[in-house]
């Protein structure tokens, strides 16, 4: 594992992230509930409104239409990444930014491969790849210290002030978020800590919410 891959992935989970739910916006035929026209939120320092596509008529063109993979890899996944793990939805989602992500309480954690965070995430979400997330990686160490666990005398970890993370990647044939789960697990990180959005980009997509752009990969 190169340094500057996870030194930038440290990075980005110390920089912080600001979340607010403004005031409802009456203008907005597709809401994303009743009461929830849509949220802001700082990605990469810049204010970015997740909301939903306001045409009705939008459809989905890319590879996230497509309905068949092949399987393996591309299969099915169950609905909980590993026993243990709560799997949320779209409005738990946003609500996780809203309520832990911006008191600095919680990750969102975009585990799929730069190249894939680079070309379209999720607003809020930091990019650490599923194979950073492996007990025998020498930077482990550096990333469990970012998420707020601590190392004992003993060499023990204790996770009493980790952060609560949200994994995500491509969607429910996707098994990079799932894996960067289980390693998570192996290093004794608390099941009820993690969570899994089993919906990935292609959920996300499908009701047509926000994605943004990054500029610069955490490869970079």
């Amino acid at each position: 594992m190169r340094p500057s891959f996870v030194m930038a992935a440290l990075g980005g989970l110390l920089s912080g992230i600001f979340i607010s739910l403004p005031a409802i916006g009456s203008e907005l035929k597709v809401k994303i509930t009743k009461d929830m026209p849509f949220a802001e939120v700082t990605h990469k320092g810049s204010k970015v409104r997740i909301q939903r596509i306001q045409d009705t008529d939008n459809r989905l063109i890319d590879d996230f239409a497509k309905t068949s993979r092949p399987c393996p890899p591309f299969c099915i996944h169950p609905m909980s990444a590993a026993p243990g793990i709560e799997t949320v939805g779209e409005l738990e989602l946003i609500h996780f930014l809203t309520d832990k992500v911006t008191a600095g309480a919680g990750i969102l954690v975009d585990a799929r491969m730069p190249k894939w965070f680079k070309s379209e995430t999720i607003p809020g979400s930091i990019n650490i790849p599923f194979v950073v997330f492996n007990k025998d990686n020498p930077y482990m160490e550096k990333i469990l210290l970012a998420m707020g666990a601590t190392k004992n005398k003993s060499g023990s970890w204790s996770y009493g002030k980790a952060k609560e993370l949200v994994l995500f990647c491509n969607g429910p044939w996707c098994d990079q978020s799932p894996r960067a789960i289980k390693g998570l697990l192996e290093v004794g990180y608390p099941q009820q800590k993690i969570k899994y959005y089993r919906g990935g980009m292609n959920l996300w997509r499908l009701f047509g919410l926000t994605t943004v752009v990054s500029k610069k990969s955490v490869a970079e």
